[in-house]
């Protein structure tokens, strides 16, 4: 089993409150009348209070084109993902040139080289150190990429990997787009990059590096959900495709999944004391507590997360680990990672706090 010993967030230092958001975006795509109604209508009811953003509010409207936005993106995921790692490595007390995998995830930006690549020399990792660019997975991302982390990382006992999400949300609202998913985006996204430190078994020991071990995971990609959620990608860059039925699709199938994820290790949802749950929106986070029959707090840190920095994609769902990780866990306890996104897809990581 690899150990999680470490999480860091690095926020852009642009923080609103929601209603300063909710003008900016009304004035930038000149809305009025019932598309100002309904843009009102979806901020207020998002859950978000507040969010940190890539650029100061007055520049959106100003960005030229897709190659502006993304130009945007790289600086911020090159220069925060530095804070980020050194951060996590430091918790952890590693170094840079401890790292033997670096694994990015985005869906947000795109660059060649890749955000890993221009952070090796930035900082100071290794030559040899494997370099794993993931694009695509969307929000799902973070619990994906700590579980393809774990994959990496079985066949190296004393190995460390890296996991970086870096997002920019923001930079994708399309300006000439008044669609209610496009209202939606502006609502609940927020920008943010989040870094996770993982060892192998051996390396943890000998450290004596504290933290869950990641005990298994689980993917489920459900059929004919190509159209629920993603990208359609074009002149103007990312226009965003998000479906009404998204929460559905999480009720139906998520506690079915997760139930038969939990029974494979020989547990049931009521012996699970720490879930780790992304912070989909309001909607999706009601259609996970009613899919796991969780209705005591369980996600009270989602909750907080969605609240003070909205949802970053796939950094939010590392965001709530390192959130969980500050709090003491009780001796052997089990805990869940739970990420949904383009696909549609579910992502499952079980973990468990050393006795």
């Amino acid at each position: 089993m690899t150990r999680v010993v470490s999480a860091a967030t690095v926020l852009p230092p642009h923080r609103y409150d929601q209603a300063e958001i909710t003008e900016a975006v009304a004035g930038m795509l000149g809305v009025s009348g019932a598309r100002r109604a309904m843009l009102e209508r979806f901020h207020s009811a998002s859950g978000v209070k507040t969010r940190s953003l890539v650029l100061p509010l007055e520049r959106y409207a100003a960005l030229e084109d897709f190659g502006a936005a993304n130009d945007a993106f790289l600086q911020f995921a090159v220069a925060a993902g530095d804070q980020a790692v050194r951060r996590a490595l430091t918790t952890a007390g590693l170094v840079p040139a401890d790292v033997d995998v670096l694994m990015t995830v985005s869906v947000t930006g795109i660059g060649a080289p890749s955000v890993d690549a221009r952070l090796v020399p930035v900082l100071g990792l290794r030559e040899d150190v494997r370099r794993v660019p993931v694009f695509g997975l969307g929000c799902v991302a973070g619990a994906a990429g700590l579980a393809r982390l774990h994959d990496l990382l079985g066949a190296d006992p004393d190995g460390v990997g890296v996991l970086l999400a870096a997002e920019a949300c923001s930079l994708t609202v399309q300006r000439s787009d008044v669609s209610p998913a496009n209202l939606v985006a502006s609502a609940l996204f927020g920008d943010g990059v989040a870094a996770v430190v993982v060892v192998g078994p051996q390396r943890a020991r000998r450290l004596g590096l504290g933290g869950p071990d990641i005990v298994g995971t689980r993917s489920r990609l459900y059929p004919d959900t190509e159209r629920v959620m993603g990208w359609d990608i074009g002149g103007s860059g990312f226009r965003i495709v998000l479906a009404a039925s998204v929460a559905d699709v999480v009720e139906r199938h998520l506690g079915d999944d997760m139930a038969a994820f939990l029974a494979s290790h020989g547990l049931g949802i009521g012996d699970v004391e720490r879930w780790i749950a992304h912070p989909g929106g309001p909607k999706v986070l009601a259609a996970t507590a009613r899919a796991l029959g969780l209705s005591n707090g369980e996600l009270d840190v989602t909750w907080r997360s969605l609240a003070e920095v909205g949802s970053l994609s796939s950094a939010s769902v590392l965001h709530v680990l390192g959130e969980t990780l500050e709090r003491p866990a009780t001796p052997g306890a089990a805990g869940v990672m739970v990420a949904m996104g383009p696909g549609f897809c579910s992502e499952l990581v079980l973990l468990r706090w050393p006795q």
